[in-house]
């Protein structure tokens, strides 16, 4: 009689263990599920400007397509990307596959080409086929942690930067200056700073070379250019400074730096 108590209390103290495992794996499945579907929906969802557009437009079309081009449309601002939408498909996609007159772009054998990839141009395409849908940008989120920015500010390095300064921050000699071991950018934290608000034009110099090129005004928001310098600042032998979102937006409202060259050379008949 005791032994049959016994052998029911086990039972009865072994079969809510049971029913808990059981619960527990049927929550994780479901779970599972949901983040899956979650995942399906949104590769089912057609690609819109600001989402998936936009990224792509700034780190390999920038360059030429900016608010400053004067013989190019600028492509970082919708409207104008939306009703040149079918020369964009034109020259990315048909060009690129040999069924379109004119030149493939980017340009073939730029650093941009060379970094735009196939899965790129096909979402290009697909946006474009799919009504060129504008999008809605994601609300601005709460403070982040260090750790936080610096992700952030690698997916953007890696995406829109890094087709200019390279995935190393080495750039390219004599065209892009690097941002690796940059005595420019370490020198000012809020000359970078203004530097990637309001592009820049004209030469400097860097680690004692000269460059001349230009860097467009990108449409970033505050969080992320402090996301992104964060990243520089910490990474390629930088000075590991951190970059605020209330940093950036003090300095937005200040006027552009004067970018000054060497003097003309003095006249020799005056």
């Amino acid at each position: 009689m005791h032994t049959f108590i016994l052998h029911n209390s086990k039972r009865s103290c072994f079969l809510p263990a049971c029913l808990l495992t059981a619960l527990g794996c049927v929550s994780g499945i479901l779970a599972q599920a949901q983040s899956a579907n979650a995942a399906t929906d949104l590769t089912n969802q057609p690609p819109t400007y600001v989402r998936d557009i936009l990224p792509i437009i700034m780190g390999k079309c920038s360059r030429c397509h900016n608010e400053q081009a004067r013989f190019v449309y600028n492509w970082l601002d919708y409207r104008t990307a939306f009703e040149d939408r079918g020369e964009i498909k034109r020259r990315v996609w048909d060009s690129w596959k040999g069924i379109y007159f004119k030149e493939s772009m980017p340009i073939a054998n730029s650093p941009e080409s060379l970094a735009l990839t196939d899965e790129e141009r096909l979402t290009i395409r697909n946006w474009v086929a799919g009504g060129a849908l504008r999008g809605v940008a994601p609300p601005p989120g709460a403070p982040k942690s260090k750790a936080e920015k610096l992700e952030l500010g690698r997916r953007l390095f890696t995406s829109i930067c890094s087709a200019c300064h390279q995935p190393t921050g080495r750039g390219l000699p004599n065209v892009f200056p690097p941002l690796a071991g940059s005595d420019y950018l370490n020198a000012d934290k809020n000359r970078a700073i203004k530097t990637v608000i309001n592009g820049r034009q004209g030469e400097i110099i860097v680690n004692g070379k000269k460059f001349n090129n230009s860097m467009p005004k990108f449409p970033f928001s505050d969080g992320d250019i402090a996301n992104v310098l964060t990243f520089v600042y910490s990474s390629f032998g930088n000075a590991g400074l951190e970059v605020n979102p209330e940093e950036v937006k003090v300095l937005r409202a200040e006027p552009m730096d004067k970018v000054t060259g060497p003097p003309p050379p003095k006249n020799p008949y005056e």
